[in-house]
């Protein structure tokens, strides 16, 4: 398989110091793979690095070979690289169908692969609220907006952070099939999720975080075997 981001000895963190302690992933086109970890351990840190928004203070971000590590927010989006942030971050005063074309337009002069007709038709529900404002959407329908905003953006990898946090059984597994359908179509995407059976359902393999480090690494089915790890890293059985 093609490798597409290549992270290597990333550093990086706040004030307080570094969260990440020398991060190495990999990711190859058509590929997802899911970063787990307890709640600390440096896993939005590290989404927050790849796009831009927690400057490296060493280390190698590539996509496609071409170093990204240092690049504003702004330059990584056009490079390729969209996400769907913890918590969903849409904005609240605009109408569904304002954040989605504010999207389209900020994707510049790449060749667009999804319209704002292909999202609709994704998300039916996000067509049926187009003319609501983002504080007026539930939760899931926030996401749903989230995750076709990504898209929009042309993107050649998607980073989610968290996509199932705070959601509905229902709405979850809403969100899975579709991560899940854009996974056929061949989406690659680095998933960091709470949520193991989301996590384990999406991707193809696994890496797990511990105080700032990729601690383990194997592929869904090694990892579905090995109850052991999950327990002592994860404390899950």
């Amino acid at each position: 398989m093609t490798e597409l981001v290549e992270i290597q000895g990333v550093r990086a963190g706040y004030d307080t110091g570094d969260v990440l302690q020398g991060v190495d992933l990999d990711l190859h086109e058509g590929e997802v793979v899911a970063v787990l970890g307890r709640n600390g351990v440096g896993k939005t840190t590290l989404m927050n690095a790849i796009i831009g928004l927690v400057r490296p203070r060493a280390g190698s971000i590539k996509l496609e070979g071409r170093e990204l590590a240092g690049s504003s927010p702004h330059e990584i989006a056009r490079a390729g690289i969209a996400i769907v942030p913890q918590g969903r971050r849409i904005f609240a005063r605009l109408t569904v169908d304002e954040n989605l074309k504010l999207a389209r337009r900020a994707s510049g002069d790449r060749r667009p692969e999804w319209s704002l007709d292909d999202v609709y038709a994704l998300f039916p529900r996000v067509w049926e609220r187009r003319r609501h404002r983002g504080n007026e959407l539930s939760g899931g329908e926030q996401q749903m907006v989230a995750i076709a905003r990504a898209l929009l953006g042309t993107p050649r990898v998607i980073l989610f952070d968290e996509p199932s946090e705070g959601l509905a059984p229902l709405v979850v597994d809403l969100i899975t099939n579709t991560i899940a359908g854009l996974r056929e179509r061949g989406l690659s995407a680095i998933v960091v999720e709470q949520n193991l059976h989301v996590a384990v359902r999406l991707a193809d393999r696994v890496a797990i975080m511990t105080k700032g480090e990729i601690a383990y690494r194997a592929t869904t089915t090694e990892f579905r075997a090995d109850r052991a790890t999950a327990h002592a890293l994860l404390g899950v059985s």
